[in-house]
């Protein structure tokens, strides 16, 4: 694993969008990430880049703020953290490739749902590129592969900005998926690109989805009235 804050030599192939950051941060605390998007969120202006931070968690449980706590089949000793996303609860640890948007979606001429879309869109991308058939499901946001869910997402908007963001499921124990209902879906089957067969280091994968997102995110997004 490396170490925190250290730089990925595959992410300077990135394209750079008008003023789009790419932060490599490792593997990190959860709750201490949470807070550092509240602060950014609430101090940047119109001046302030947009950011994508790429990062591994220790494992965690993360409940949204609709979300139920029976969704949490049983105890164990991986903490749960309420949060201000919405969804129900989901779980983060290493071997999963987390991405948190802290986009301008004004800027960007995006509405929430096309945000979302543009997510999906660029973990089927790199699901393709690794020969994993991939979909989307109607009304259950994320992304699946066959019957089981691969990857995930959730947003908070706050003065038109976004954080929080997507969750890629690369090579990771599973077994902290059955303990609970995955975004609040009983007997939701949880899967990995490990599983899918696929051989691929997490850093490889937050590489090619920060690429697939500068691109996505560069393109021209016509307001929706």
């Amino acid at each position: 694993m490396r170490a925190a804050g250290a730089p990925d030599a595959a992410l300077a192939e990135a394209p750079r969008d008008d003023g789009l950051v790419v932060r490599a941060l490792g593997r990190v605390g959860y709750a201490e990430t949470f807070e550092a998007q509240k602060r950014f969120t609430a101090t940047r202006d119109a001046a302030t880049p947009d950011e994508l931070w790429l990062l591994q968690h220790p494992p965690v449980y993360t409940l949204g703020l609709a979300g139920k706590p029976e969704h949490l089949l049983e105890s164990s000793d991986v903490p749960l953290v309420k949060i201000d996303r919405g969804g129900q609860i989901t779980y983060h640890g290493p071997g999963q490739a987390v991405v948190y948007l802290l986009i301008d979606l004004h800027r960007r001429n995006l509405k929430v749902r096309e945000l979302v879309s543009l997510m999906e869109q660029a973990m089927l991308d790199v699901l393709a590129a690794h020969g994993v058939a991939a979909a989307r499901r109607e009304g259950a946001p994320g992304v699946y592969a066959g019957e089981a869910k691969i990857g995930a997402l959730g947003l908070k908007i706050s003065r038109g900005c976004s954080y929080h963001g997507l969750s890629l499921n690369v090579d990771l124990d599973l077994a902290p998926f059955r303990r609970i209902n995955p975004c609040g879906y009983e007997g939701l089957r949880s899967t990995s690109l490990a599983e899918e067969g696929v051989t691929v280091t997490t850093d490889a994968v937050l590489a090619q989805l920060a690429l697939r997102l500068s691109e996505l995110l560069a393109r021209d997004h016509p307001r929706i009235a």
